[in-house]
């Protein structure tokens, strides 16, 4: 079991220098099957989405339909923990664009979500159907456009998730926390409060996780043609009034602080700061 593992994780060591493996005969029916079956769920909540927003009902399908697709691209979601049902921003590490799904399942929230996603097949589609407002890490000058669509965000919804850390990583360590995004909290509104939120996909993270150069669609075929399926933790951290923090870089600090040792308690040691994403595409000789 352990040296299939580490020939998967090696295969994604190729992906991410952009050689995505080939994908065989029973791998592209996997992907065939689940296609199939997003489809299939969509169209009833798709019909029953339209009915509530006729009757002007707050509806549940965006949710109750990206957490099936997460299920049906083999994540098995575990919840630990409580979470905040409204007036909360959470503040979430980052690996694959099922956490968007996961934690859609499990809140309803609306996202924040780098640029990249909202072109990439299928999972810009996903992420659209959940309200997510996409960023630039290049467009420094567009940020107070950010942020008012953000504060519209969590207006609409109620909650909205951020990942500070601005990409992915393996699933395994962290990327420092930037605070941009988080100036939606300068001052706070009035009742909201930040809940961390630590995603674990335990031992398979570097698997899974969209790292260097892989493309979003090479990375959909090959999550959605892997064989099996994968656990994912969802772990609720304790929420916090970000009025007690000064500004939103004590509030990133703190976010990433809490993540950290609940990710550290899951691995039994302290996560390292990520590699970073050139290395995943240039270094495939490290795994």
């Amino acid at each position: 079991m352990a040296s299939s593992l580490n020939a998967r994780i090696s295969a994604r060591a190729e992906a991410a220098a952009g050689r995505p493996p080939p994908i065989t005969a029973s791998g592209w029916l996997r992907v065939w099957i689940r296609g199939g079956g997003m489809i299939a769920v969509l169209l009833p909540c798709l019909a029953a989405h339209g009915l509530w927003r006729l009757l002007r009902q707050s509806s549940p399908w965006p949710r109750l339909f990206l957490g099936t697709i997460a299920r049906i691209a083999g994540a098995r979601v575990t919840r630990h923990g409580t979470a905040v049902r409204r007036d909360v921003v959470y503040v979430s590490n980052h690996i694959n664009w099922i956490d968007i799904l996961a934690i859609a399942g499990q809140t309803g929230s609306a996202f924040v979500s780098k640029a990249e996603i909202k072109s990439a097949p299928v999972v810009g589609w996903l992420a659209d159907l959940n309200q997510t407002v996409y960023v630039s890490r290049d467009d420094r000058g567009g940020v107070a456009e950010q942020i008012d669509r953000l504060r519209e965000a969590i207006a609409d919804t109620w909650s909205i998730t951020i990942f500070p850390e601005g990409t992915t990583n393996d699933g395994r360590s962290l990327l420092p926390f930037k605070s941009s995004l988080l100036k939606i909290l300068e001052p706070p509104p009035e009742g909201v409060v930040v809940q961390p939120l630590m995603l674990d996909y335990g031992p398979v993270g570097p698997e899974i996780a969209w790292l260097g150069v892989e493309s979003g669609k090479d990375n959909a075929l090959r999550v959605l043609s892997r064989r099996g399926t994968f656990g994912l933790g969802v772990h609720f951290l304790a929420p916090f009034a970000p009025a007690d923090f000064a500004g939103r870089k004590a509030i990133a600090s703190e976010s990433r602080m809490r993540i950290a040792v609940a990710l550290a308690g899951v691995m039994g040691a302290t996560p390292p700061d990520f590699v970073g994403h050139d290395h995943w595409a240039g270094e495939t000789a490290a795994l």
